[in-house]
């Protein structure tokens, strides 16, 4: 029985490990913007089973591409308390076994892709991987501009949606790729200035590391939030969303400004912290309005 019991704790062990290595909160980020992108693309009925191959195609190279993430900077994690813990600078998983399992993944929702919706969305997809791996995740170390560089990646999924739909790149597609771009320097700047002492431990060249008194980090937040209102109504000014969406994306978006404004005025972790929350509450809130208000086409 014993022997039966830590077999158990072990394979359960391994699979929460394999688990972590996928990002489950950025994948469910992955999924939301994903579908949303298929669904204001979609011009006709909404083909469900398309959409959830779509999704599943996607997240598949957003979990591969994260677990190539671990791998690759498994040596940093481990100099860094917030990051320790995982598998492979705990030792939970080898090396060998991450990297051949973030392959298999980006590979598998590659071709997932490449077969229920096009070579377009594929490429995309594969863009997504490369631009995160080879772009972002090496210049951390080297520049603060990392930031900007991993936003194009981080903005791709509701394109690949909007292409699995429409078969194209439209004007919609650019501005759901537009509003996810600058709320990714709220949300990560406000991550990285709670997190700024762990960063320079592990070498990490955020702009909060170089920026102790917190200047350039907050006017760059506010700077983002207040770009991202305008951005934000463009959607119901072409076309693609009604007045429910405008006046709601309004108030949701300024909103945030509110709280970057709170977080700039103190620039505490406590607040910094206050503002993740506030912008992980904000782009659910948003898309979730747009698809509600959808016009037809």
């Amino acid at each position: 029985m014993s022997t039966i019991h830590t077999t158990d704790i072990t394979l359960g062990s391994r699979a929460s490990a394999y688990v972590a290595l996928t990002k489950p909160d950025v994948s469910f980020l992955v999924v939301l913007t994903t579908a949303a992108g298929y669904y204001m693309g979609e011009r006709g009925p909404i083909g469900w089973l398309h959409m959830i191959h779509t999704v599943f195609g996607t997240t598949l190279i957003a979990a591969g591409t994260a677990a190539l993430n671990h791998w690759i900077e498994r040596d940093s994690d481990a100099r860094m308390r917030r990051t320790a813990s995982r598998p492979l600078p705990s030792g939970q998983l080898e090396p060998a076994r991450a990297l051949w399992f973030g392959v298999t993944l980006a590979v598998a929702g590659a071709l997932d892709l490449w077969y229920t919706a096009g070579l377009l969305a594929a490429g995309l997809g594969a863009a997504t991987c490369l631009g995160y791996l080879l772009g972002y995740t090496p210049l951390k170390k080297r520049t603060v501009w990392a930031t900007f560089v991993g936003a194009f990646p981080g903005a791709i999924p509701p394109m690949i949606g909007w292409v699995a739909a429409a078969g194209r790149l439209e004007r919609g597609a650019w501005l759901l790729f537009a509003i996810l771009f600058l709320w990714q320097f709220p949300h990560f700047y406000a991550i990285s200035w709670m997190y700024r002492e762990d960063y320079a431990r592990a070498g990490i060249q955020m702009l909060p590391v170089v920026d102790r008194s917190g200047t350039r980090t907050f006017r760059q937040i506010l700077l983002a939030a207040s770009a991202l209102v305008a951005v934000s109504l463009l959607p119901a000014v072409v076309g693609l969303a009604g007045v429910r969406y405008f006046f709601g994306a309004l108030v949701i978006s300024t909103a945030l400004v509110q709280v970057c404004l709170w977080a700039a005025a103190a620039k505490s972790n406590t607040r910094a912290k206050w503002l993740m929350h506030a912008t992980v509450l904000h782009i659910p809130l948003l898309l979730g309005l747009m698809v509600y208000d959808k016009l037809p086409r």
